[in-house]
């Protein structure tokens, strides 16, 4: 991962945030009132940049199938759908021989490989993953690691489970490259030495990553990166899958179709197939040229803006959160890593008093913020900040102080990017410390397992 050695001479928290879809929408409120909608959920779906938007619609008119058509659209389709790949392979720092496969989305992606793990394959992935990265590999043997409390700890943690193990069986560690609950930025460099010298390969969940920091998949040294257009500012139904190209060729392809064939013969055995190869072999199926078109644009656009002022604005915004957090004594801000562990713009926090579904609902309905709660698709890393009951119901109720030894089930997530203004920051920190001091100003019932204000 590229970092920025000298910091731009930029008022970094007076920058303005890239131009996205959204910003100029009106929500309603409780109280009949409207207000400019806060969106500070990025780390589920970000909104669509403008630039990305304006690429699209561009290219709408010209669409066409892809790869076999004569016609002109066609072709020109082709041409742009390729060129994305070589985009996004430039973008990620890819080695000359990696391939770059279009998903739908960084859980696809990571399915992908798992389908094309070579027999015998030992996945080591710790606890605290997304489940995208730690449900795929079922027809592996998977050693789920522990939580570690530091970056240090979770190198040491991987080398204590490749010690001794079989350097002729093949390996691959899947580790998060930022988490999607504290933002916490993993060590993949330092992971991914470690696993080299034990001879197992490693892939990284840059979901979190791609749309906040810059990445050099070769500088890296990660075998694979996978990660989702809907969380780098292109929300159009595509994800990629980068990285070494011999398990995908050598497996058979992740769908069964169009385009993943070259030559289908039925003869006297049955159907005989001649499967493609490249990333061809694992993209059946007529692609999302639009969603792939768009991961491309949004590439462009954040190279354009350059990565060193898109991380010192967003750090300036973070430490401006985090501090005034800090001074609302309610408020408890979650961390795996380490307090001074660098992080992205994701905080996940939890409330005195509150249930999260409460506090996300009261966010919303009176002061037209927009964040997420719940365990975030991480129920065991959650489970293990918490120190919570997985099965504590989570009913609405009245923030009241929670009783002795009393823990929250759940937690609040706030996330933010590039194209977030401050005043969206300081209006979310100013809402917590109404709803602290006073209150929700309005009555809340459980409906559908969620807190939703009575109408």
């Amino acid at each position: 991962m590229r970092v920025a050695r000298n910091a731009p001479t930029i008022d970094a928290v007076t920058a303005p945030p890239l131009p996205v879809l959204g910003t100029d929408v009106m929500v309603p409120l409780v109280t009949g009132d409207d207000v400019p909608y806060a969106a500070l959920d990025y780390a589920a779906s970000a909104p669509a940049l403008r630039s990305v938007w304006e690429e699209v619609c561009g290219y709408v008119p010209y669409y066409g199938s892809v790869h076999r058509g004569a016609g002109y659209l066609s072709q020109l389709s082709t041409d742009l759908y390729e060129a994305s790949r070589v985009t996004v392979h430039e973008f990620l720092g890819c080695r000359a021989d990696d391939e770059v496969v279009f998903t739908r989305s960084t859980t696809d992606s990571l399915n992908l490989l798992a389908s094309v793990l070579p027999a015998g394959t030992q996945v080591y992935a710790f606890e605290t993953e997304h489940h995208a990265a730690l449900l795929p590999w079922r027809g592996a043997e998977v050693t789920v690691l522990p939580a570690p409390a530091s970056r240090q700890q979770a190198v040491e943690t991987v080398a204590e489970a490749l010690a001794g193990r079989d350097p002729h069986r093949p390996g691959l560690v899947c580790v998060t490259g930022a988490s999607n609950v504290t933002g916490e930025l993993w060590p993949i460099a330092e992971i991914t030495e470690v696993a080299h010298a034990a001879g197992v390969r490693v892939v990284v969940d840059a979901a979190q990553l791609v749309p906040h920091r810059p990445v050099d998949l070769a500088e890296l040294g990660a075998d694979y990166i996978a990660f989702s257009g809907h969380k780098m500012y292109a929300p159009f139904g595509a994800g990629v899958l980068a990285g070494r190209p011999d398990w995908l060729a050598a497996a058979e392809p992740y769908l069964a179709g169009g385009g993943a064939s070259r030559l289908v013969v039925h003869g006297e055995q049955g159907l005989s197939v001649q499967w493609q190869q490249g990333s061809a072999r694992h993209e059946a199926g007529s692609p999302n040229v639009i969603g792939a078109y768009s991961v491309a644009a949004a590439c462009r656009a954040l190279s354009a803006a350059g990565f060193e002022t898109l991380v010192a604005r967003e750090e300036a915004l973070l430490e401006r959160t985090l501090t005034a957090l800090a001074g609302i004594p309610e408020v408890r801000v979650l961390s795996l890593l380490g307090r001074t562990s660098p992080r992205v713009g994701v905080i996940g926090l939890v409330v005195d008093g509150w249930n999260s579904s409460h506090l996300a609902a009261a966010l919303s309905a009176e002061h037209g913020i927009g964040v997420r709660d719940g365990m975030f698709c991480a129920h065991p890393m959650v489970r293990r900040l918490l120190g919570a009951d997985p099965d504590q119901p989570q009913e609405c109720a009245a923030p009241e102080p929670a009783g002795p030894g009393e823990r929250p089930a759940n937690a609040v997530r706030m996330s933010f990017g590039a194209g977030t203004p401050v005043e969206h920051l300081d209006r979310f920190v100013a809402a917590v410390a109404d709803l602290v001091a006073n209150g929700a100003r309005w009555t809340y019932r459980t409906e559908g397992g969620r807190c939703v204000p009575v109408r």
